[in-house]
């Protein structure tokens, strides 16, 4: 058997640790804007963006495509 790794970049990246960089990195206004869900403007937090993104699946692809296309922001 070949050890390989997942190509896929989301392998092993929970989606509460996919939130948290990208409020780092962006804070909550700016993610309000790019995605927009009540989750990020209003009254936001992680733990309510988590309950949000894990029962919406369209609003938790957005967030995983800004994750992906943010990647190499994070690794500078």
């Amino acid at each position: 058997m070949e050890n390989s790794k997942s190509k896929d970049p989301l392998h092993g990246i929970t989606l509460q640790k996919i939130v948290e960089q990208l409020v780092e990195y962006y804070g909550f206004d700016t993610l309000g804007t790019l995605i927009k869900v009540k989750c990020f403007t209003e009254n936001p937090s992680v733990k309510s963006s988590l309950t949000f993104l894990r029962k919406t699946d369209w609003a938790r692809k957005q967030v995983e495509d800004l994750y992906i296309k943010s990647l190499p922001r994070f690794s500078n």
